[in-house]
């Protein structure tokens, strides 16, 4: 059972990437990271409101959750662009290379990282450089590229701050760490659109768009049951091949198409995050 909702989970985050990534490519990215975040924190807060358990009792943990918002928001905002302008097949698993950072603030603070790990480490490294070898017909395609290329490895690490700073408080509740991370980047995102004033979708859309960020937190949801039901080490590994789903929905939908060495480069990607997930 846990290997099933650790697999749904991976397939309704990748999911939910394709759909807010597709959405980018209309809809300016800070209307649609309101939308998203928002709609999942309507939902969070019902849930936390019921189930939630006792709040925080230390500050530190509160803050954390504050700090793990911010840093994963920023994240998506890079993730996010990167799929509108970017191929999303080479954009996904570069991005999910964020499971990393924990594995290197661990190693900066004294812990010795398992051979698994290091080798998960290094196939991470192999495959960004391989998947990023993009070529292009045209300067102002080979720019979108670039930038993508970058933006994905910006987003790599706001995704790896989240991990760092999320995991006090979620020991605590994750319902409400939900509730206080989603809180404190909805703010930040609404000051974003207010400077900027982009212009906003039709009502369906921007329904179906906040609709995401409800597949987003079921995903964590399912993720969060597979973990108390099953191996760790196996749920995380399953749960951390959501980029699988993203590149297949690109081939499908969008039919992208990737040269060899990029496709090893995202294989070696994917693997190492299923190694540094594992180890």
């Amino acid at each position: 059972m846990a290997i099933v909702l650790a697999l749904a989970a991976a397939a309704s985050w990748g999911l939910a990437d394709f759909l807010a990534g597709l959405a980018s490519r209309r809809i300016s990215v800070p209307v649609v990271l309101l939308l998203v975040e928002g709609g999942g924190l309507v939902v969070i807060v019902i849930v936390a409101a019921i189930w939630g358990g006792p709040f925080f009792d230390d500050p530190q943990d509160f803050w954390s959750a504050v700090g793990a918002g911010l840093s994963g928001v920023v994240g998506l905002g890079c993730f996010y662009r990167a799929l509108a302008i970017g191929t999303m097949s080479v954009v996904a698993p570069i991005s999910s290379a964020g499971v990393a950072l924990p594995v290197v603030v661990g190693i900066a603070t004294g812990n010795r990282p398992s051979v698994v790990t290091t080798v998960g480490l290094a196939a991470i490294v192999v495959g960004v450089v391989l998947a990023s070898r993009e070529e292009h017909d045209g300067a102002e395609a080979t720019a979108a590229g670039r930038q993508a290329l970058g933006l994905a490895l910006l987003s790599a690490i706001g995704f790896g701050g989240f991990f760092v700073l999320i995991d006090a408080p979620a020991d605590v509740s994750v319902p409400w760490t939900l509730v206080v991370s989603r809180g404190s980047a909805v703010p930040f995102v609404a000051l974003v659109v207010l400077r900027l004033r982009p212009a906003f979708p039709a009502a369906r859309l921007g329904l179906g768009i906040a609709a995401v960020g409800c597949i987003d937190l079921l995903a964590t949801a399912l993720l969060s049951i597979a973990q108390t039901e099953g191996d760790l080490s196996v749920v995380s590994v399953l749960g951390g091949m959501y980029p699988v789903a993203t590149v297949l929905l690109a081939a499908m939908v969008l039919h992208e198409r990737v040269r060899a060495p990029q496709l090893v480069g995202i294989v070696c990607a994917l693997g190492g995050v299923g190694a540094v997930a594992a180890g």
